[in-house]
This record gives C-alpha cells, sequence and structure tokens, in this order.
C-alpha cells in the first residue's frame, strides 16, 4: 500500500484536524452570502501576502483554489 502524498494546496492534513474538511464546515456555518466573502477575503489574503513570501506561487495556488470556489458558486 502506498501512502498519499501530502497535497499542499487542496488539501492540507492541518485543514481536516477533527474529521472534517475546514471549507465544509465553514459552507455549513455560514449562509451563501457569508461563504462567498470568505472564499473573496480568503483568496485576497493570499494574493495579498505572497510577495512577501519565498514560494509565492504556492500563495497564487491557494488564492487560485478559492476563487475556484466562488465560480463554482455561480
Amino acid at each position: 500500500m502506498t501512502a498519499k502524498k501530502h497535497d499542499r494546496i487542496n488539501s492540507p492534513h492541518h485543514y481536516t484536524a477533527g474529521g472534517i474538511e475546514t471549507i465544509d464546515f465553514m459552507r455549513a456555518k455560514l449562509s451563501k452570502e457569508q461563504f462567498e466573502g470568505y472564499l473573496l477575503g480568503t483568496a485576497l489574503k493570499y494574493l495579498s501576502r505572497a510577495r512577501f513570501k519565498r514560494q509565492k506561487k504556492s500563495d497564487y495556488e491557494k488564492a487560485r483554489w478559492f476563487v475556484a470556489r466562488l465560480v463554482e458558486l455561480k
């Protein structure tokens, strides 16, 4: 059996602590409008701080992930 490769963008290990993906918890607890704001705010967070990091690409990929979730809602 091969160990599952750690995916730092789509499903980091620390996002599933407690048995549920953070994004799924947020979707369950927020209204549609609040959830859209959460996705947008998180994407903006990653975009705005990427320039200060050595690994910019990772934050850009994370921002893209959150924008893709916004697109899926529409």
